[in-house]
């Protein structure tokens, strides 16, 4: 099958016209009449991702994080990460796509795959974003049963296969109500607790976004930028392989079994 038109299956889910103005989503590497027999879905585009798509045989790496997100392409040297790293693509044929902001707005998209591993209810959307339609970035819902804060922290590590995260205790010690935002959306606390959250769920705080919390009286729980977005890895393939299988391309589709989150935790033995 064409990569243009495993393209279109996954604008399908997540259109381009739903990322956010500075965002860079859509076909990043290689010719959209490139026949693709295999896809390998990854959160990012690293090395390790690279070296795994050239050993499974892989035509096209589809990833929510883009290659090149902020800054143009100023030179290619080889000497260097970025460099080598699309000399690897270029020279094996390798394409990639991206669903990045357009993916966490889209319904089924990454807030909503987290919404789900947080066991929310009556979920609705969150911040509104500009738009012709009526879209949102971040979710919020509530909770089956009230439990606490504590408790909360620890189903979600579960959750999310990770072994912790980061909580903040601004506000009352039960959960009922909860917002999120995928990655990093920091800038949201003050809407989550306008909203009536009694607590909000995202990645990358700062201690002064903390701070935050503390001072509009609301929980934080910084899960990481990582483990809130990677099990769209999940979802996706199984979204690509659906949509495949009905029209019977007979293309594969392959997960990201490699990346881990950057950030490790070390513990004083006896701690």
């Amino acid at each position: 099958m064409k990569f243009q038109r495993i393209a279109g299956l996954l604008e399908k889910l997540a259109p381009k016209g739903l990322a956010e103005s500075w965002d860079n989503p859509g076909i990043q590497v290689g010719n959209p009449q490139q026949e693709i027999k295999r896809i390998l879905v990854c959160l990012d585009v690293s090395q390790p991702v690279v070296e795994m798509a050239i050993d499974r045989g892989v035509d096209l790496i589809v990833s929510h994080h883009p290659v090149m997100l902020f800054k143009g392409l100023l030179n290619i040297r080889t000497d260097l990460y970025d460099g080598r790293l699309l000399q690897q693509l270029l020279s094996k044929n390798i394409a990639v796509y991206s669903a990045h902001t357009n993916l966490d707005i889209a319904q089924g998209g990454c807030n909503d795959i987290l919404a789900g591993l947080c066991g929310l209810e009556r979920v609705e959307g969150f911040v509104p974003v500009q738009g012709e339609n009526e879209e949102f970035m971040g979710r919020i819902g509530y909770v089956g049963e009230s439990v606490t804060v504590a408790e909360f922290a620890k189903k979600l590590c579960a959750s999310l296969n990770t072994s912790y995260v980061r909580l903040v205790k601004g506000g009352s010690d039960t959960v009922h109500k909860v917002a999120l935002c995928s990655g990093a959306g920091a800038e949201f606390i003050s809407q989550a607790a306008f909203k009536g959250a009694d607590l909000y769920i995202t990645g990358d705080l700062k201690y002064h976004e903390a701070q935050q919390g503390v001072k509009h009286g609301i929980n934080i729980i910084d899960a990481g930028h990582f483990a809130t977005e990677f099990p769209m890895v999940k979802a996706l393939a199984e979204y690509l392989r659906k949509e495949l299988a009905d029209i019977r391309s007979g293309v594969e589709v392959i997960e990201d079994s490699l990346s881990q989150d950057f950030f490790q935790v070390i513990r004083i033995e006896g701690e």
